[in-house]
């Protein structure tokens, strides 16, 4: 199985999640390993692209290459190709809701089943985290025009790599009180990241990375009708992940 890095947010662009990042790449165990983007959730922005080739690219010694799936409608052994290319698939934040509903209908989720089966490295921030999850805590209801500013954070559905609820951006958007009502009422696991916080998931272990002093994740759950929360500090050595996920 491959190793999975979900990043609670930070800019890419400015080198935010540097550390992270770099750590990603070692990952693949290759000196300059096929990084491939998918940037779905912001719908396939053009300008995040860029980003990401300068990142991975430039910075980072990697071969880069994007597969846009709004932009453009690759055909499917072109879609299927790209994945399998790739040592290593960073997916962009955004819209979390759409992206899945696109990724469903494309059959881009089953690919990513199989290219976690091969031991590819798989990665993103935010929305791109969320996915890798049994389902996230999204606020993808913000991008839908006819709610306005009238919208609420919702449970989206991931891939199911990793079984608990994942929550990006807890200290830059102040998430946690929601996302601690959000657990209350359905129960499971609720891993909560901060930016430039990122919980890296391999071989049934599991372990934090961060790239700026003081961030951390959140394990939150709920028991006998309370809801409980633990700060998960950054650490050197893996911890087991059954641990983590045990409610």
């Amino acid at each position: 199985m491959g190793t999975i890095i979900a990043i609670g947010g930070g800019e890419l662009r400015d080198a935010e999640t540097r550390t992270i990042d770099a750590y990603i790449v070692e990952r693949t165990g290759k000196s300059r390993p096929h990084a491939l983007f998918i940037p779905t959730a912001s719908g396939d922005a053009s300008g995040y692209a860029d980003t990401f080739h300068v990142q991975y690219g430039d910075q980072l010694g990697c071969t880069t290459d994007v597969l846009y799936l709004l932009q453009q409608r690759p055909a499917s052994d072109v879609i299927a190709d790209k994945i399998a290319a790739a040592d290593l698939i960073y997916v962009g934040g955004g819209n979390t809701l759409r992206m899945m509903k696109l990724w469903r209908r494309l059959g881009v989720d089953a690919l990513l089943n199989q290219a976690h089966e091969r031991g590819t490295v798989l990665s993103g921030l935010s929305a791109g985290a969320i996915c890798w999850f049994a389902g996230g805590h999204s606020d993808s209801r913000r991008f839908a025009k006819e709610d306005g500013d009238d919208w609420g954070y919702i449970r989206v559905s991931g891939l199911g790599l990793v079984d608990a609820l994942y929550c990006p951006h807890i200290d830059a958007e102040d998430r946690l009180p929601h996302f601690q009502t959000f657990m209350a009422k359905r129960g499971g696991v609720g891993i909560g990241c901060d930016d430039c916080c990122a919980i890296e998931v391999t071989d049934q272990q599991w372990r934090l990375i961060t790239s700026r002093h003081g961030a951390k994740a959140y394990r939150v759950t709920r028991r006998r009708g309370q809801v409980m929360t633990d700060i998960l500090q950054p650490e050197p050595h893996y911890r087991p992940l059954a641990d983590l996920l045990a409610h």
